[in-house]
């Protein structure tokens, strides 16, 4: 059978349903053995135990998943509407913030629409948004905080893209710095919108409730200092990421089962058997992109898009116009961890021809591919905001379009002002 065929078949698999890993991972093993290199897939997995910096993976995400089972999102709710709660808009300003930084420490939307959804989808309907605003809010507020560290997306990008050895480089710290401005420009826009929408929502209280907000913190007082351990630590140097991960993992388990008593001792091997099934997804999807990224460099697949591209694109502004583009489809068909893999190899390079600083490049990446999370036919947060909220998939689909709008003047904005995300990265 010859080597097209193969990749015919595969792509009819792929068709009726076998999972993206598996096509990934049997495109990579037809080509690399046409190439002549029969066990170069499989030693791709084989290398991911030997990458330490691979390990924040699973501890942040360990992190993650006990933080939702605890009543960490009910606390993180509160202490947002204690400090915006009064303003026009002020409870979907609240949806905005407390999903963006739950997803910032799950690494998983479809985690933060179980978690936050069941919250706050009756509360802003309760208070009287529109049923289709209150859904798209909370479908797409499931991907918010991708862009804030330690978001998995930034750990996988840093980690990839820091092994290209470009000038400048680029690292795992440098990308939780440089995604804080444009996510936080992500979710101003957003913010302005709830505002708009909110003019007509009645307020439950004009100004500022000292009590509560004081009782909110005192609530969360356990909850707050994680987001200062992990930045400082890592934007100090005082700790590399995995070491923060740790502590991270650490510190949550103790208040989780020890301070809080949320989470049962008994419950905690379930807990960690569902968290690294995730992680064990990511891993699967990580060797098998590996894989396949080594056939194209093999294939001179980065010469030859190199040669494209320059053929046709004059200008940094025009390259990352088209690659914008060409994200939103990657992101509508493809999941977040097997395109960052694939393409940061073939993409960084691209860019350091057109003079885009790698982390610049990584942030209008994962941005387009936050998007994809809320676009069809396979934008996850679309299915699970289906399942969670007993509702059909064109309903939800309808609900997000115009956030997708939203996101998409926020990417524009992004892509237009590099500083964006290069104006806090350290000096050579």
């Amino acid at each position: 059978m010859s080597l097209d065929v193969l990749l015919l078949v595969l792509l009819l698999l792929a068709a009726l349903g076998m999972p993206l890993f598996a096509v990934i991972l049997g495109v990579a093993i037809v080509g690399l053995q046409a190439a002549g290199y029969e066990q170069a897939a499989l030693t791709e997995f084989y290398g991911l135990g030997d990458t330490p910096g691979l390990m924040a993976i699973p501890l942040f995400t360990l992190a993650g998943y006990l933080l939702s089972e605890s009543g960490a999102p009910k606390r993180l709710v509160r202490l947002s509407d204690a400090l915006l709660g009064f303003l026009p808009g002020g409870l979907a300003m609240v949806a905005i913030v407390a999903c963006a930084l739950f997803t910032a420490f799950t690494g998983a939307s479809g985690v933060t629409i179980i978690a936050m959804g069941a919250l706050l989808y009756p509360a802003l309907i309760q208070a009287g948004y529109p049923q289709r605003y209150a859904l798209g809010l909370v479908t797409v507020g499931g991907s918010l905080g991708l862009l804030f560290a330690p978001s998995l997306p930034l750990i996988l990008y840093g980690f990839v893209a820091g092994q290209l050895g470009t000038q400048p480089s680029v690292s795992v710290q440098d990308m939780f710095l440089a995604g804080l401005l444009p996510g936080l420009v992500m979710m101003a826009v957003l913010m302005l919108h709830a505002v708009w929408v909110g003019r007509a929502v009645p307020r439950t209280r004009r100004g500022i409730d000292a009590g509560e907000v004081w009782a909110a913190l005192k609530d969360a007082r356990w909850e707050l200092p994680l987001p200062v351990i992990v930045l400082s630590a890592v934007y100090e140097g005082v700790l590399a990421v995995s070491e923060v991960s740790a502590l991270t993992a650490l510190y949550v388990l103790f208040v989780t089962t020890v301070v809080r008593r949320e989470v049962a001792l008994r419950r905690l091997p379930s807990i960690m058997a569902e968290a690294m099934r995730m992680v064990g997804a990511i891993l699967l999807i990580l060797g098998a992109a590996k894989a396949l990224s080594n056939w194209f460099i093999d294939q001179d697949v980065p010469g030859a898009l190199f040669t494209w591209v320059s053929a046709h694109i004059d200008t940094p502004l025009e390259f990352l116009l088209a690659l914008n583009l060409f994200l939103l489809l990657v992101g509508m068909l493809v999941d977040i961890f097997s395109a960052i893999v694939i393409l940061t190899p073939l993409l960084v390079p691209l860019g350091m021809h057109y003079g885009v600083h790698p982390a610049h490049l990584g942030v209008v990446m994962l941005a387009n591919l936050e998007i994809g999370y809320m676009t069809p036919p396979v934008g996850i947060n679309l299915f699970i905001a289906s399942y969670r909220f007993k509702v059909s998939l064109l309903t939800v689909v309808r609900a997000t379009l115009p956030f997708l709008l939203l996101l998409g003047i926020a990417l524009i904005i992004i892509t237009r002002w590099p500083a964006l995300s290069t104006g806090l990265l350290p000096g050579p």
